[in-house]
């Protein structure tokens, strides 16, 4: 099968920590059409390595259009301010991050995935065959 190239994008977006004070945080979004179904985000904070979230790509496009996602992971738009961010909540055992991301730059990230590979048409870029093998042969 033909090699299909990575999208990538940076995206300023702002924790948030209260009502009134928030801190910038450099997100990285990418995707890789090997792995049709996901986008990883990679956020750079204070520490060596980025910590990243696996993130579905149907679920980071509805969060645009409205509230999507449950349990540690939510999108949804801002209130007032839809079109311009949108709100991710992520939550683990730490604890739950609100982050500000700008709607324009999710947006164009999508677009570029979709002109790579069609919302719909991902499941034509996985083998199966070696996806079944793999779970058969798992303890």
């Amino acid at each position: 099968m033909e090699s299909l190239r990575t999208v990538e994008r940076g995206v300023a977006v702002r924790l948030v920590v209260s009502r009134d004070h928030s801190l910038p945080v450099c997100m990285r979004l990418r995707y890789e059409p090997a792995d049709p179904y996901v986008v990883r985000a990679a956020f750079f904070v204070h520490t060596d390595e980025p910590v990243e979230w696996i993130l579905g790509r149907d679920l980071l496009a509805e969060g645009l259009k409205g509230s999507a996602g449950h349990a540690d992971v939510r999108i949804r738009p801002a209130a007032g301010r839809g079109d311009q961010v949108t709100y991710m909540a992520l939550g683990s055992c730490a604890g739950t991050a609100l982050l500000e991301v700008p709607v324009r730059d999710v947006r164009t990230f999508l677009e570029n995935t979709e002109a790579l590979v069609p919302r719909g048409a991902e499941s034509a870029l996985i083998d199966w065959d070696v996806e079944l093998a793999y779970l058969l042969s798992a303890d």
